[in-house]
């Protein structure tokens, strides 16, 4: 492994997070099957992504200095 990326973007830790989420809801009586846990997983990666590029940007907007 030589590449990196940020953590939120890997679907191995938001599969994690998902994971104790609906263990933790299934202790209220809320129950997370694993295709619902997937889905979640997916979408939260996606959006996770896409944040990480809006906050690139913006940081590229605001910055004061150039890159050289």
């Amino acid at each position: 492994m030589y590449d990196e990326k940020a953590w939120y973007q890997s679907r191995t830790v938001w599969g994690g997070l998902i994971a104790v989420l609906a263990a933790v809801a299934g202790a209220f009586g809320f129950s997370i099957g694993g295709e619902d846990q997937a889905a979640l997983v997916e979408a939260v990666a996606a959006v996770a992504g896409a944040a990480g590029g809006i906050v690139a940007i913006w940081g590229r907007v605001k910055a004061t200095k150039s890159i050289t």
